[in-house]
């Protein structure tokens, strides 16, 4: 059964607030195998002009991805996460995020179409500090395979 078209526009509560640190800055760019400076080390990161040290771009897909569970975990959508893969993602930065930030991220839904059997899903996650400055904002499509039409498997 195709996805309810009456959830676009659909805004979810914030999520609790994150606690970027220096060590999870420092797993993730490991993890992506960018050994940059700004993110290990706060002096070179204070000499480029940051109060400590930076993420990488895409740690905001951390932030991001958590709050697609209101999405996926909502009974009203009918979405069956098994048959979903990740079809896009765009990052627009406001600003970097930095060690010390405390985020939360709220989650709209911007868009479903149905097309040759697949529903896609855009999502919007707005990532900001909890006193509400504008950090980031994660544009996802998610692709649930064989779902918009009844019977497709």
């Amino acid at each position: 059964m195709p996805l309810d078209q009456s959830f676009i526009g659909r805004e979810y509560p914030p999520t609790r607030p994150y606690e970027v640190g220096r060590e999870k800055i420092r797993e993730f760019a490991d993890a992506i195998g960018d050994d940059s400076a700004l993110y290990r080390d706060p002096a070179a990161a204070g000499a480029a002009g940051y109060p400590d040290v930076i993420a990488p771009p895409t740690f905001a897909v951390i932030l991001s991805m958590g709050a697609h569970d209101a999405i996926v975990d909502d009974p009203q959508l009918g979405l069956d996460y098994s048959r979903v893969v990740h079809g896009q993602q765009e990052f627009t930065h406001h600003r970097p995020i930095r060690a010390g930030d405390r985020l939360v991220t709220v989650v709209h839904v911007d868009d479903i179409k149905a097309r040759a059997g697949n529903d896609f899903l855009t999502v919007r996650a707005e990532i900001g500090t909890v006193e509400g400055e504008p950090v980031c904002t994660a544009t996802s499509m998610l692709v649930a395979r064989g779902t918009a039409e009844e019977g497709d498997a």
